[in-house]
């Protein structure tokens, strides 16, 4: 489809301030910018156009599998880049298959390629790419740390992210936008990771499903651009749409060290900006806080928790990718040893950062105190090693800690600060920074960090002309598999329950990720016999032996990941329907892009009431779910009817009905076989 000129992002010229709010925030400024259909009322489907996508390797080979099935002949983004960032450990052959896949598709469809260990795609991204103003969306859910930019950058599934690389507009519901007011200064000890840990302990992690969240305020100016990352970062683990920052001075100057200032456009909320729903943080109210297992979003005082044994540490991460966290915890192991009950690892988060670290002499510090080096990339963060041991405390500065994402099935993770690992990982315990700085007379340190980074272009490889790229072939090796065929929902559905579930099923528990199933990410049928191994690992032969089947779950369904194998390989082996007390947004839009009917409990209880092995009956799909949003389960087996919903647009109900949305594309052929 043709997409309208876009308008730069700017505040509105007087003409137009007529026909909306007289202050408006920044979001709302940059979603106008972009609007080209629908309506920015909450809860409205809006299209948006996209300037910026980001891939990753665990979820990108299927983004250029979808893009082979469209026949696309090159991106029409201003850029579009694939990272590797995720599965960079090569135990036998099928990880190298899947980057020779990458490169070879970045250089058929006009993408940046970022090899192996040049680093994690967020932080790589921000240095490299982004650009205030502008909108982005990647396949992978921490995609909103770019909003620490004054970007609008959402995390979505990978179809998602291949029609925007073809051009089409983002579809997504109108979220509220929530503007958090930051003042004060954050005291000693005590870091942007705690900010965000203090989000989360105030609203857990479906506090922000259907929102923007929006920092303002005079507190900002205490925090740098990677410190405002790793509040926009993990504005994912609270179910946030996205999370927007200005771009201001700390933007500039990050910018500026980069050797990228001419990207710089300052971007801001109107004075008196309004906004849907408020909240308000003293930043010099804060304290060192830590998620205890298993769940990002149950927060204490690490006081709370202190003494508590520690067996490993891990520093790195998307969550806090930026110099000084490295640099922080150098300084404060430097001249000490690691305890030697504690495995410290540090990842980090990208060779440029690397580099820096090591002209400063922390990577030294590090080494000297015990620390193990690894590449640079995500690592243990998406359960490709540093497995923790069975029921040892693993202190992370990760993003999250869902049930045996680690890659040990009965894990003990926490998420902390770099200060809070460091003191851990000196001490053999839990440790509040303040306290060990009192019991060892530790000042804190005076960070010196360089004003320009090592900025090294070498592992980004440019997209070819286009006349050379559609001389290109993919390289695809014997465990890259095609997209399975697509199958419209039946006219009637009679199905049995498979599964029954509580809340807050992460789509690590649905696909998991780790070194035994991740390698497997470029096929489906193989990657399957992996689904619901977190809740029930008979799961894939029940539903082999089944046919079309249903599951019923809790609230938050979903959560985590923007992984789409978590929708595809449940629909491969034949799942119809998902009902839900409510959904997380992504595996929402992932259900319906495959062809999986989303719906809503009305009444909670019901939930109770279905048992493992109900048959639940909807005659005449197609032209209820047409009808109305309104839908009539009826239980075969007990005689019982639930009223639900579903939240589809027209669009989205006959992408259903098809049996997935790429089937609806008008001009385009259909998946391969």
């Amino acid at each position: 489809m043709a997409i309208k000129q876009i308008r730069a992002c700017r505040p509105w010229p007087d003409a137009e301030v007529e026909e909306r709010e007289m202050s408006a925030s920044l979001t709302r400024k940059l979603i106008d910018g972009h609007l080209v259909g629908g309506e920015a009322a909450p809860g409205e489907e809006i299209a948006l156009a996209i300037d910026q996508t980001l891939t990753q390797d665990a979820t990108g080979t299927l983004v250029m599998q979808e893009l082979e099935a469209m026949g696309l002949d090159r991106a029409r983004t201003e850029v579009s880049v694939q990272y590797v960032d995720h599965n960079l450990l090569q135990a036998d052959e099928r990880n190298a298959e899947d980057h020779a896949f990458l490169r070879s598709a970045a250089r058929r469809y006009g993408l940046w390629f970022s090899k192996p260990g040049n680093g994690v795609s967020h932080p790589t991204h921000m240095q490299r790419f982004g650009v205030p103003g502008k909108t982005m969306v990647g396949s992978d859910s921490h995609t909103c740390a770019a909003g620490s930019l004054g970007m609008l950058a959402i995390g979505v599934g990978g179809l998602e992210v291949a029609m925007a690389i073809a051009g089409e507009p983002l579809y997504l519901r109108m979220p509220e936008i929530w503007g958090v007011k930051l003042t004060g200064r954050l005291p000693d000890w005590v870091s942007a990771k705690d900010v965000i840990l203090e989000m989360l302990r105030r609203h857990g992690v479906k506090g922000a499903t259907n929102r923007i969240i929006e920092y303002h305020g005079p507190g900002l100016t205490g925090l740098s651009a990677m410190d405002r990352h790793v509040i926009a970062n993990m504005g994912a683990e609270l179910g946030a749409t996205t999370t927007v920052f200005p771009a201001d001075d700390a933007v500039s100057e990050f910018l500026r060290a980069e050797g990228r200032e001419d990207d710089f456009v300052e971007l801001a909320a109107d004075p008196g900006a309004g906004y849907d729903l408020t909240d308000e943080i003293d930043l010099s109210t804060l304290e060192p806080l830590i998620a205890r297992p298993s769940s990002p979003g149950n927060v204490v005082p690490v006081r709370e928790v202190a003494g508590e044994p520690v067996s490993q540490v891990v520093v790195g991460s998307s969550a806090n990718p930026g110099l000084r966290d490295f640099a922080m915890v150098a300084a404060m192991v430097n001249g000490r040893q690691a305890s030697d009950a504690v495995s410290f690892d540090v990842n980090p988060s990208s060779r440029e950062i690397f580099e820096d670290l090591t002209r400063m002499g922390a990577t030294f510090e590090l080494i000297a105190a015990g620390a193990r080096i690894h590449q640079a990339g995500c690592m243990g963060c998406i359960g490709m090693g540093q497995a923790p041991a069975v029921g040892h405390n693993s202190l992370r500065t990760f993003p999250r800690n869902f049930p045996g994402r680690s890659g040990t099935k009965e894990d003990r993770v926490w998420l902390c600060s770099p200060e809070t690992a460091a003191a851990a990982a000196l001490t053999g315990v839990i440790t509040d920074p303040r306290d060990l700085a009192a019991k060892l007379d530790m000042a804190p340190p005076a960070l010196k960090l360089p004003e320009k980074a090592s900025i090294n272009t070498s592992m980004l490889v440019a997209p070819l002309p286009g006349a050379q790229a559609r001389r290109e072939k993919l390289e695809r090796g014997p465990n890259i598999s095609r997209l399975p065929d697509p199958e419209p929902l039946p006219e009637s559905l009679r199905v049995p329950v498979l599964l029954k579930m509580g809340d807050d099923v992460s789509t690590d528990e649905i696909s998991p990720a780790g070194a035994r199933a991740l390698p497997y990410r470029s096929n489906i049928p193989e990657l399957a016999e992996f689904t619901f191994a977190g809740v029930d690992e008979a799961y894939p032969a029940k539903a082999r032996d089944t046919g079309p089947h249903a599951v019923v779950a809790g609230d938050n369904y979903g959560q985590g990941s923007s992984r789409e194998h978590a929708a595809i390989t449940a629909r491969y082996l034949g799942l119809a329907v998902v009902i839900a007390r409510s959904f997380a947004r992504i595996h929402w839009q992932n259900l319906a892009n495959f062809g999986v009917l989303a719906l809503e409990f009305t009444d909670g209880g019901d939930l109770d009431d279905i048992d493992l092995g109900d048959e639940l009956e909807i005659d005449d799909v197609g032209a209820v779910v047409r009808r109305s949003a309104e839908v009539t389960v009826r239980n075969a087996t007990k005689g019982r009817e639930y009223q639900v919903r579903h939240r589809l647009s027209p669009r989205q109900v006959e992408a259903v009905l098809a049996g997935g949305r790429i089937v609806t594309l008008d001009g385009r052929p259909g998946l391969a076989g």
